[in-house]
């Protein structure tokens, strides 16, 4: 893993200098080397900078930018090619010779071979910018999945480009103009979905898709190589149970010994759930080398994991390695979240994610993780509740809808006892009775803030902005589940959970790996009718027919948890004097975007215990924070 910045200038006012200042901010992410490339040319002066941490090759030869034998191709990667031997065996036989170990060289090659459309043949993770110097092209280009971030800032005949915000931030041309339909998603979702940033003018590359920089045409277009929706919408496959289960276990054990390709120690983050003891389980069963595993353990019993995770450990014979952490360094690493996220970021859980990543860090350079299981089959507690609750309201009566949704406003529900904990589900109600399709209906209970509330709390709302803009592009194919398990792989899963394993990851320069993000995994899946993924109330169907002949099921079957931390309590104790420092009259004069007298009475509700939102208050917080640290 490594971390990519750089530059296009027509001004041609940029210096190596800009480029070796930004470049530094991403030393995070690879501290083992760095190094720059700077090109004069006719229309445009051009930067490449690269840090890189040492996986493959670990040799200087493997250093980048990486240039071809003519120094007609230049290129950053920041990410892993996993098929790269077979790829390269492939063009050897086309007579290409290698001078080097690594990935990054057979992507050049490949390029030379194949055009921009050799990324067809790759199984991987990557972000990278290739520079060909002969068309006079610059090519930006992110995973199918999404896994490697990487973000571009166009103005004012300016280009620029980095693995993550804070390097652009250091560039001297870039301009900080806030990006409201960006506060309007924050605060809606508690994330900011790509191609959006804080920032206007600057934009995530969008997973699958690829920037094409014409230097001489001064034009820049985006392209789309890649879409899981069209895997979605092609007709169901019509096989039998335990057909859908031996192949689906077949690409894991590819796609998961794929993971295991690397010249430094590897290990696996273990919570004891489903997912990541599948990925532990298939890989110690083709390993004869006992795999190192990894959990974190807290004190608070509700949200400890790691005596499941240990008993799974046990069972499977891995090498394991558990930590206790005390409230006291989950807490430490709090101030740090501005920096590690350098936009908005509202999920919590990236504290115990970058405790884990350190304590990984002693013992191994890469860690794989098991996002993606829960959009892919069907995890999550929210996806029977959406479905009985699409059932319902599909065959209610409009009239009673509005009835009920006109009744609902006027009910006190936070003066009633027994139900002002409900305050907050009986106002998203209001929303989805009156509500006509999947769309509204999903992105309702995905808010953490209703219509109403954002309305009152944000200067500048944009009602209109949704996750779900591309739900007309599912087609028929896809019953109500498969339609939800689409949208939530394209949007909660790429712009929140992959964003959370990456800066935690990087931030002590660990390289994440997600080995069901395998492409072949989602593409058959996603062809799969949904009763193999949710039937008859068990969420995660196949996936668990295939973890039980892993492990046994008693050691597996438990509520889900998800990866959290007692932040409702810490907030009204130990992080109070946060609320205090950050919510008052003085930090929010700093800017206009959130209404003053709102957001103290939501901290002082929350307090109170009128309002018993944490993720609420905690978004408020989030952003504060990030103000205060860029702006």
């Amino acid at each position: 893993m490594c971390g990519l910045t750089g530059f296009c200038d027509y001004n041609k006012k940029l210096a190596i200098a800009d480029l070796q200042k930004a470049n530094n901010c991403l030393v995070h992410r690879g501290p083992d080397n760095e190094s720059t490339a700077f090109f004069e040319t006719p229309h445009a002066t051009i930067g490449l900078g690269h840090r890189r941490l040492s996986i493959l090759d670990l040799s200087p030869q493997g250093n980048q930018p990486m240039y071809s034998e003519d120094q007609s191709l230049v290129l950053i990667l920041n990410g892993e090619i996993y098929n790269f031997r077979e790829i390269r065996r492939e063009l050897e036989d086309l007579g290409e010779t290698f001078y080097t170990q690594t990935d990054t060289e057979v992507i050049i090659k490949a390029y030379r071979h194949y055009g921009i459309q050799a990324v067809q043949k790759f199984i991987g993770m990557f972000a990278f910018a290739l520079y060909d110097v002969n068309a006079g092209m610059i090519y930006l280009l992110r995973d199918r999945a999404g896994v490697k971030p990487l973000h571009y800032y166009y103005k004012n005949n300016n280009l620029l480009f980095s693995s993550e915000l804070k390097s652009i931030y250091n560039y001297p041309v870039f301009e900080k103009e806030i990006n409201e339909e960006a506060i309007t998603l924050f605060f809606k979702y508690g994330y900011i979905r790509a191609p959006h940033t804080i920032f206007q003018n600057t934009y995530k590359v969008k997973p699958g898709h690829y920037i094409k920089i014409d230097l001489v045409k001064k034009h820049v277009e985006e392209i789309k190589y890649y879409d899981v929706l069209d895997y979605y919408n092609k007709p169901k496959l019509k096989i039998s149970e335990d057909e859908a289960a031996n192949e689906v276990e077949r690409l894991m054990t590819s796609a998961f010994q794929y993971r295991m390709v690397s010249d430094v120690p590897v290990g696996v983050f273990l919570s004891g759930g489903y997912d990541s003891s599948i990925v532990a389980a298939i890989l110690q069963k083709n390993n004869q080398q006992k795999i190192k595993t990894f959990t974190i353990g807290f004190h608070e019993e509700k949200y400890n994991e790691a005596p499941h995770a240990k008993k799974v450990a046990e069972y499977i014979g891995t090498d394991h390695n558990e930590y206790y952490c005390t409230t006291k360094e989950a807490q430490e690493i709090f101030p740090s979240l501005a920096d590690i996220y350098d936009e908005p970021f509202g999920d919590s859980s990236g504290i115990p994610t970058t405790l884990v990543s350190r304590f990984a860090r002693k013992k191994v350079t890469v860690a794989l993780s098991a996002d993606g299981g829960d959009e892919i089959f069907a995890g999550y507690n929210r996806y029977p509740q959406l479905n009985n609750l699409n059932n319902l309201v599909s065959k209610t009566p409009g009239i009673l809808r509005t009835t009920v949704a006109n009744i609902l406003p006027v009910v006190p529900f936070k003066n009633i006892p027994f139900l002002k904990r409900k305050a907050a589900a009986f106002a998203k109600m209001e929303e989805i009775l009156i509500s006509k399709d999947l769309n509204p209906v999903s992105d309702t209970l995905s808010k953490h803030y209703t219509h109403k509330e954002l309305h009152k709390l944000l200067s500048a709302y944009h009602p209109n902005i949704s996750l779900y803009n591309d739900v007309g592009k599912i087609n028929n194919q896809n019953d109500f589940i498969n339609t939800l398990l689409a949208l939530d792989y394209k949007t909660y899963m790429v712009d929140d959970l992959l964003v959370k394993v990456d800066r935690a990851t990087m931030s002590v320069g660990l390289e994440g790996r997600e080995p069901l993000l395998d492409q072949r995994i989602i593409e058959y899946v996603a062809q799969l009718p949904s009763y193999l993924k949710y039937k008859k109330g068990t969420k995660k169907y196949l996936l668990k027919k295939i973890a039980h002949k892993y492990i046994p099921k008693h050691l597996l079957d438990r509520p889900k948890a998800g990866f959290g931390l007692p932040v409702h309590e810490w907030l009204k104790t130990d992080l109070k004097e946060f609320l205090f420092h950050y919510i008052n009259e003085e930090q929010l004069s700093k800017h206009n975007y959130i209404n003053i007298k709102n957001a103290i009475q939501l901290r002082d509700d929350f307090l109170s215990g009128k309002n018993n939102s944490e993720t609420q208050i905690w978004l408020l917080l989030m952003f504060q924070m990030w103000w205060n640290r860029w702006m």
